[in-house]
């Protein structure tokens, strides 16, 4: 049985995209794309050298796309205090009294919760918004 070009780079694409569903890792996609490429490239009759090529631009092309939108989003806020996580963050609660340190105890959806006063100034009474949440501990500013 005689493998042409392109199935040979049909069957890198398929395991580069076998590897990747094994390692979780989206670059061997992007890699498999390149193959990809370069099967198409087979089947128009180019040489070997401009099936390496072709693969090469597009797979290393997706890559670094892939690498500067990771890079944009590495500064997104920590789970605790991302409200695209957590639904409780920028919600109001009502605050009756604080201690010495800055903590209370306030009632949330229900619940008695701590909380633990995180802005600026001094801690009065009076509404509050929920900064953040560690563990069971409302960090709450004005």
């Amino acid at each position: 049985m005689d493998w042409s070009a392109s199935t040979t780079w049909w069957v890198i694409a398929g395991a580069l995209v076998a590897a990747e569903l094994t390692s979780g890792t989206f670059y061997l996609l992007m890699l498999a794309l390149g193959a990809a490429a370069a099967a198409l490239g087979a089947l128009l009759g180019l040489p070997l050298s401009s099936q390496l090529l072709a693969a090469a631009v597009v797979g290393g092309s997706a890559v670094v796309v892939c690498l500067r939108r990771r890079s944009r989003r590495a500064h997104a806020l920590p789970a605790q205090r991302n409200p695209d996580v957590n639904l409780d963050i920028g919600q109001r609660v009502q605050v009756a009294h604080w201690q010495d340190d800055k903590t209370t105890q306030v009632h949330y959806r229900g619940a008695a919760w701590q909380a633990r006063f995180v802005g600026h100034g001094e801690a009065s009474p009076g509404l509050h918004v929920i900064h953040a949440i560690e563990g069971n501990c409302l960090l709450l500013s004005r």
